[in-house]
């Protein structure tokens, strides 16, 4: 399973948006918080070149925010990324 972690800040309604979207999904993550900081925000900013919050990174290459991950989903892509136990839970099976 890959490793995902969600950046984060407060107030910030598309940060609950994506953690819902991820534990929907069954894909366990690791949150953090940057709202008091500054210095971790800048430090996302260069190694990501965004500014804005959530960002998802899995695996170390950053997927993007509420939108991208959405379409990830949607397309069966984060499935793929994360390696989620969702495929196993399809009743289907190699006989």
């Amino acid at each position: 399973m890959s490793q995902v972690t969600v950046y984060t800040t407060e107030p910030c309604s598309f940060c609950a948006r994506v953690k819902g979207l991820l534990g929907s999904r069954g894909v366990e993550f690791a949150e953090i918080n940057l709202a008091r900081d500054p210095e971790g925000r800048a430090e996302l900013a260069r190694s990501t070149g965004m500014l804005s919050f959530p960002q998802v990174i899995v695996d170390g290459e950053l997927l993007g925010g509420f939108n991208e991950v959405q379409a990830a989903a949607e397309s069966g892509r984060l499935d793929e990324l994360v390696g989620s136990g969702m495929r196993a839970s399809t009743g289907s099976s190699a006989a």
